[in-house]
């Protein structure tokens, strides 16, 4: 039998395929041993990567490690124990085994004729989210790449749902401490800068209720048309969670679209202590999740939940005549629930997580991360030199030294190799941030990061 082309054979791809997975296991079993965050400039990178497209077939094993030891090992490694940055994804070692399989099968979720398989699957991880959530039965969902999309997707729905299309007097309000993917994506949907209200938070960094009521009263006042509130569960900065029940009353009174932004902190609802800061979750009218940051999947895993059945299939649901052999199923077409038409199976990565270790265990891992930023502040409470500046809530803590200026302390602690922490700025001041939820974060490398730190702010 003649080969065929662009393939290579089964031996020889089975043995490739098993050094695929050695140094991906190697790199996990000696991820302490190496910085949380390794750069280059892009003369160094550019020096080892490129080259004219090769016209000949070359060396796949090692082009392979090419890849793992300069493109995959000049990166963040979001998964590090003493990666505490921005939001961490501590994958799982079982969600890439998904991703392979999936990669491996050429995979593909757009409709239920080309992927019935997927798109089962990916219906029952969304209905496991809503029951994991607390949301209503009949709650639908569809997996996207990230909060960015998921919001973004929301926002789309929202507006055909409740406004019958785009309206230049729409108007949506959100606190200052909401992530700045959102206000991009109501940018890219046409809302202009002046119908989005930014209202300042109060001393917690929350949506205050009062605020958000009395600008409402003035939109309407003025001729225009209040529309949608974003409330977060789980700010970045500092993990705070918005007043959901009491922004939900306002929301429900004044016909407004709740949205909530939980992209990173929705998971801490599976503890019983998150569960009860989240009450009025059930309300929303849509939520972000991305179950890349705390239910333990790899890059890319996000999903929007929507709690009014058919409204992301109103604003996206498409049937041209090229995919009429793909219409009329009974199912759902996931390609109608967002802009995505090639779709990846993305729950796949969490379908195999939740059923390699049960919620139970990722349930104490979320509590754990908890814990572990609780740990971070009694410690630094107890080391001279530092200043809580927000306590410990959803796995987060911010702090400031009294002699060290934050943003260069956390670009020399980055430096330093031991431990990456983030800066950001609240209410003017420049603060550190650690965010650890990453279950597999020891407590002594909490202490030995906050050490480290009090050794570099003292030089």
């Amino acid at each position: 039998m003649e080969p065929e082309p662009l393939s290579l054979p089964p031996e020889e791809l089975r043995r490739l395929g098993h050094r695929v997975v050695d140094l991906w296991v190697d790199r996990l079993q000696t991820i302490r041993e190496h910085p949380p965050v390794r750069t280059a400039d892009r003369a160094t990178l550019d020096a080892q990567l490129r080259e004219p497209p090769p016209d000949a077939p070359g060396d796949v094993e090692a082009a392979l490690e090419l890849a793992a030891d300069v493109v995959l090992g000049h990166m963040q490694r979001g998964d590090h124990p003493r990666y505490f940055a921005r939001v961490p994804s501590p994958s799982s070692p079982v969600g890439p085994l998904a991703d392979a399989l999936a990669a491996g099968m050429n995979a593909i979720a757009t409709s239920w004729a080309g992927g019935s398989g997927p798109t089962a699957l990916e219906l029952l991880v969304v209905d496991w989210l809503v029951e994991l959530l607390g949301l209503p039965a009949g709650t639908e969902g569809v997996f996207l790449s990230g909060g960015s999309m998921s919001s973004t997707t929301a926002f789309a729905a929202a507006r055909l749902a409740r406004l019958g299309g785009h309206d230049p007097d729409a108007v949506v309000y959100a606190s200052r401490q909401t992530h700045a993917s959102l206000t991009r994506g109501l940018r890219a949907l046409g809302f202009a800068d002046d119908r989005v209200r930014l209202l300042d938070t109060d001393a917690a960094f929350r949506l205050p209720v009062d605020a958000l009521a009395a600008a409402i009263a003035r939109d309407r006042a003025a001729g225009l048309r209040p529309f949608l509130v974003v409330a977060n569960a789980g700010t970045t900065n500092t993990g705070a969670v918005d007043p959901l029940d009491a922004i939900a009353d306002v929301a429900a009174a004044e016909g407004l679209w709740l949205h909530v932004d939980g992209a990173y902190g929705a998971p801490a609802a599976l503890t019983p202590a998150g569960r009860a800061l989240m009450a009025g979750l059930e309300r929303a009218d849509s939520l972000a999740i991305d179950p890349h940051k705390w239910l333990f999947a790899p890059y890319e895993c996000a999903c929007l939940l929507v709690r009014e059945p058919g409204v992301l299939e109103a604003a996206f649901a498409m049937e041209p005549e090229y995919l009429r052999d793909t219409t009329g199923d009974p199912e759902p077409s996931l390609r109608d629930r967002s802009l995505q038409l090639t779709r990846a199976t993305r729950a796949l990565k969490l379908w195999l997580t939740v059923k390699a270790f049960g919620v139970a265990a990722i349930r104490d891992a979320i509590a754990r991360g908890i814990a572990l930023a609780e740990r971070a502040e009694a410690t630094l409470r107890a080391t001279p030199g530092w200043e809580v500046v927000t306590p410990a809530q959803l796995a987060i803590v911010t702090f400031a030294h009294e002699r060290a200026d934050a943003a260069r302390l956390a670009a020399r602690a980055v430096a330093d190799g031991y431990a990456a922490p983030s800066s950001t700025t609240l209410a003017g001041r420049p603060v550190l941030r650690l965010c650890t939820i990453n279950p597999r974060t020891t407590e002594a490398e909490i202490d030995a990061t906050i050490a480290r730190l009090t050794e570099l702010a003292a030089r």
